[in-house]
């Protein structure tokens, strides 16, 4: 019989899943039970291509977020911040299996996570729900996801807030420990928070005055000048005999954060509204306004585009002025022209137009 065939003394039999993979199982001894068994599997098949009746299997939103953690997001430098969401979506969602999760229920995540935390903070707990959805249908987990409809929240990223000369003077002065050497390093480099914690000796070059950032947010290498206050800021930092790292815990681990503490700082200074982001907004902010290019604070940020740089275009207040200005040269090079020669060369475009 098609689909039913014999081994030694055991009937095996074969046939197409609902996918269209070809399956073969081992059933008996006794032919007639392995014909039954065919066509009950067939029958199955046609259920799930036509009645869409399938098995589901059962797994709990909470055990996923842990494996997605342990497999997806373990080596990401976001793994701090993916352990914080995943663990507020694991108390929205508590005992829920995947297959339950529906677009209604993350919606309302959205709302109720929207009532307490900022509109970009919220947008980082959906981000982390899709990319687990969109993980779970590549590992055959659920065949869609609920979160296709649910949108981002809209986030203005124009707003800008930096330090004055005075508050970045104040701010550097009222640190102490390592939270000083971090501080002054994100202040007068730009450079992001998780490259600043896991910066090594061995990024920097202080004979040129150089840090070499070597795995970047982009994938790439860049390169950032040190000034006088980072260099010897850094150079003053004792070395743990087992770490790499410049700025390390006690055991020589890097520091995963330091929130409680750069927050404890502001409060004392009295900065109000100010994240540690923002201290690279600061050294973007100061630099145009101090009259550099803004390709060179592309460059220095590490930004591919200029798209993103030209946030800080309003602060230089006289860069659309020099650029005109630039043009003085031509106007002065005209005026200084003697007048006949300029009476002969209107004579001869006067012609030509005749002609």
């Amino acid at each position: 019989m098609k689909g039913v065939l014999q081994r030694g003394n055991i009937w095996y039999i074969s046939y197409s899943d609902a996918e269209g993979r070809r399956i073969r199982e081992a059933i008996s001894t006794d032919k007639r039970i392995a014909v039954l068994a065919r066509q009950k599997r067939l029958v199955e098949v046609a259920e799930g291509k036509h009645l869409d009746v399938k098995k589901i299997e059962k797994i709990r939103f909470s055990d996923f977020a842990d494996d997605y953690l342990k497999i997806h997001s373990s080596n990401n430098k976001s793994y701090y911040k993916d352990k914080i969401n995943a663990g507020i979506l694991k108390s929205f969602f508590r005992d829920k299996c995947l297959h339950e999760i529906t677009s209604m229920d993350v919606e309302r995540f959205k709302t109720e996570r929207a009532k307490t935390v900022s509109v970009a903070t919220t947008n980082r707990g959906l981000a982390l729900l899709k990319s687990m959805f969109n993980r779970a249908i590549e590992w055959r987990k659920v065949k869609e996801t609920p979160c296709r409809s649910v949108k981002l929240f809209k986030e203005n990223n124009q707003i800008l807030r930096y330090l004055e000369g005075d508050e970045m003077r104040k701010l550097i002065g009222s640190c102490d420990g390592y939270l000083k050497g971090i501080v002054t390093t994100a202040l007068f480099t730009g450079m992001r928070k998780n490259e600043i914690l896991s910066l090594k000796w061995s990024n920097c070059d202080f004979t040129r005055q150089i840090i070499r950032i070597i795995n970047t947010k982009n994938k790439e290498t860049r390169s950032i000048p040190m000034n006088e206050l980072v260099r010897d800021t850094l150079m003053a930092i004792s070395k743990h005999p087992d770490s790499p790292y410049i700025f390390y815990k006690n055991n020589g681990e890097p520091f995963i954060n330091v929130r409680k503490s750069f927050d404890k700082l502001l409060k004392t200074c009295k900065i109000d509204k100010f994240r540690f982001h923002d201290m690279r907004h600061t050294y973007a902010s100061q630099l145009a306004m101090s009259g550099v290019d803004l390709n060179t604070i592309r460059e220095l940020l590490g930004h591919k585009s200029l798209q993103m740089t030209l946030r800080y275009a309003h602060l230089s207040p006289d860069h659309k002025r020099r650029a005109v200005d630039s043009l003085n040269r031509i106007g002065t090079n005209w005026a200084q022209r003697p007048s006949d020669e300029i009476e002969e060369n209107l004579a001869v475009s006067q012609l030509i137009e005749k002609q």
